[in-house]
């Protein structure tokens, strides 16, 4: 796995400005590392909804210590594309979730907060 560090000397490569003007958006794409450290972290951010939540975050362009102003979604597309090889979208990392009971328990909210579904539900049962 690259780090954010060296997405950054990319970034550098690529558009100029140095290490610094980069390194808070691809650290913010491998943050997910805290999670879980392997692969699988990037399943928050690594495709391209995670592509448009950063620009929110970070702006939709940044200003490089050069001046030069570039889209922050650029960081984002190189870094995705680094690590993948291409820009998935949420659905294609959902698709490869295995499904497992516990996810699709869910208590029936409405009889815990109204007593009288409640007392309806257990007289209908």
């Amino acid at each position: 796995m690259a780090h954010p560090y060296h997405h950054a000397l990319s970034s550098v490569k690529k558009w100029g400005g140095t290490v610094e003007d980069y390194l808070a958006i691809h650290s913010w794409f491998d943050a997910s590392k805290q999670i879980t450290a392997d692969f699988r972290h990037r399943a928050l951010r690594h495709h391209a909804e995670g592509i448009f939540m950063a620009e929110t975050i970070f702006g939709t362009t940044i200003t490089l210590s050069t001046g030069r102003v570039i889209p922050t979604r650029w960081v984002g597309e190189q870094h995705v594309q680094e690590d993948l090889g291409f820009i998935p979208s949420f659905a294609d990392w959902v698709r490869t979730i295995r499904p497992e009971p516990w996810m699709g328990r869910a208590q029936r909210l409405e009889l815990q907060v109204d007593p009288a579904l409640a007392a309806a539900s257990t007289e209908a049962a």
